[in-house]
């Protein structure tokens, strides 16, 4: 069982060795569980021919692909989840271009998807809340003790999810996200949470999501209006959901840590950390579901 990553490409910064995305081609590539990597190319600038792209591993298949606009023959920025037709494992790993992640994390990130491939597993967390002074709901991405987003910058996901994202989903949600070309991410959680009503799954990562381009391009990152059109899309999801669906979890998962305090009392055990992830999980689950079920028979 392996995955395929998908990295939506919108940016545009010019492929080479010390670039972001060349630099995470090859780290995806040398994942012992991927199978295909799927370019979702999304910008007026040509992608790079096939032998500027990192060298892979035969059984690693690289794929460069230009879906096609949208109705205003604009380049959708849903279409990271459509149901491309070269996507054929259930696990998929979305990525962002400018993504900065390692094989070591791709891999136990995908261990834990495993153990829960219903829920979005990933590194970026982000959080709402319901703003009493404003009466709406809000959306932060700073430090806090909870989650209830994981961007899909960085993050694993069933396949099913693309159909029921492009097929099943109100054409209101699409055309907000379309009109701001933003919230995507946003829109891809409330649907998961939605169907599951459990919360995504984070684990932590070693440095920062994103890496920075030195080519002082345009980011999404560093718009001003792009924090704004977040929680404005927060509402409207909510509104046409008729509810909010997304749900805080306080966990997370580091795969250092879990790793040194596991092998320090088994340093016999080949992948420990992976039996504690489980073990941490499994725990977790079960005495979460034990006191929802007691709030909902006590009527709390």
């Amino acid at each position: 069982m392996g995955f395929t990553a998908v990295i939506y490409c919108q940016l545009g910064i010019p492929l080479s060795t010390n670039s972001p995305l060349y630099r995470l081609v090859n780290y995806v590539g040398r994942s012992k569980y991927v199978t295909k990597i799927l370019i979702v190319w999304s910008n007026e600038n040509r992608p790079a021919s096939r032998n500027r792209w990192p060298g892979l591993p035969l059984h690693v298949s690289l794929h460069v692909i230009q879906p096609g606009g949208n109705e205003q023959g604009k380049s959708s920025i849903s279409q990271r989840f459509f149901t491309h037709k070269e996507i054929e494992t259930e696990a998929v790993l979305s990525l962002d271009e400018d993504s900065a992640l390692t094989t070591d994390e791709i891999d136990f990130a995908f261990t834990v998807w495993k153990q829960f491939p219903d829920r979005i597993v990933g590194y970026p967390g982000r959080s709402h809340f319901w703003d009493e002074s404003k009466s709406t709901w809000g959306y932060t991405s700073k430090w806090t003790n909870d989650y209830s987003i994981v961007l899909t910058g960085a993050a694993f996901y069933h396949r099913y999810y693309n159909y029921l994202y492009t097929e099943w989903l109100s054409p209101l949600l699409h055309k907000t996200v379309e009109q701001s070309q933003n919230c995507e991410d946003i829109l891809m959680n409330f649907l998961v949470s939605h169907v599951t009503r459990r919360p995504p799954i984070k684990v932590t990562q070693r440095k920062q999501y994103k890496e920075h381009s030195s080519s002082g391009g345009w980011s999404p990152w560093n718009d001003p209006d792009h924090f704004i059109q977040r929680q404005t899309c927060l509402n409207t999801f909510a509104a046409v959901f008729g509810y909010m669906p997304l749900l805080r979890s306080n966990l997370r998962l580091d795969p250092v840590l879990l790793k040194i305090q596991f092998q320090i009392k088994e340093k016999s055990i080949v992948g420990s950390s992976w039996w504690a992830v489980s073990i941490q999980f499994i725990l977790h689950e079960f005495f979460s579901t034990c006191i929802y079920n007691v709030i909902l028979y006590k009527g709390f």
